[in-house]
């Protein structure tokens, strides 16, 4: 095979093998905010409002959810949404790949190399 090609294609095994690390992976937008509460007599009415509170902005069925995030959770929230990020960047460079294995008539022999040592 042609040592283009299979470079191209090492690159890609590697690229989604990394992506099963992302045991924490969030896909939203991360948001604090401050806000009031319903008891009429708190000093947030009068400008001193509770928070900063943490939320996961995320889209569900066309409408956007805000999740409340507990302190103790917002390390791991913020890694998960880093890991989103990260995960963006390998799907363009596996298209980019693709894309290329396509240009050279070779995306079709790739995906049967990538299952020959797949026990899936």
């Amino acid at each position: 095979m042609n040592p283009k090609i299979t470079k191209m294609i090492e690159k890609r095994k590697r690229l989604l093998r990394r992506m099963t690390g992302l045991d924490l992976l969030v896909h939203g937008s991360y948001l604090e905010r401050f806000s009031t509460c319903s008891r009429k007599n708190c000093a947030c009415h009068q400008g001193k409002k509770h928070g900063p509170r943490a939320y996961v902005v995320v889209y569900r069925d066309e409408r956007q959810r805000q999740v409340y995030v507990p302190q103790a959770q917002r390390a791991s929230v913020r890694k998960g949404l880093r890991q989103h990020e990260q995960i963006l960047d390998w799907v363009c460079q596996i298209t980019d790949i693709n894309l290329a294995l396509m240009r050279e008539s070779a995306l079709d022999q790739s995906a049967n190399l990538s299952k020959k040592g797949d026990p899936s």
